[in-house]
C-alpha cells in the first residue's frame, strides 16, 4: 500500500521512503522516553537512587525536546527534496 504523503527517492534498485524513517525514528525516542520516566518513579522509591532517578528524568526531559528537532528534521529534509508542507502530510 502507498502513503500518499510519504517522499519516495530512488536509489538504484531501492526506494528511501522519509516518511518511515522519520516516523521510526520519533516512536523509538518516544519508547525511550518513557523507560527513563518508568525507571526514574521506581528509584525514587529508595532515598538511596534518588540522584539516578533524578538523572533518568533529566535524560527523559531532553529527549523531549529532541521530538520537535526530529519533527523539524523531517520537515526540512522534504523541503530540500521540493516537497511542500502539504505533501508532507501531518506530523506523527
Amino acid at each position: 500500500m502507498s502513503e500518499p504523503h510519504a517522499a519516495r527517492i530512488p536509489l538504484g534498485p531501492d526506494v528511501l521512503v522519509i516518511r518511515d524513517r522519520y516516523e521510526t525514528l520519533s516512536i523509538a525516542n518516544d519508547v525511550l522516553i518513557g523507560i527513563w520516566f518508568v525507571m526514574g518513579s521506581i528509584l525514587f522509591f529508595s532515598e538511596a537512587t534518588t540522584t539516578t532517578a533524578t538523572a533518568l528524568f533529566v535524560v527523559g526531559s531532553v529527549q523531549m525536546l529532541i521530538r520537535p528537532v526530529i519533527r523539524l528534521s523531517r520537515r526540512l529534509h522534504l523541503r530540500r527534496r521540493g516537497y511542500s508542507d502539504a505533501d508532507s502530510g501531518q506530523d506523527f
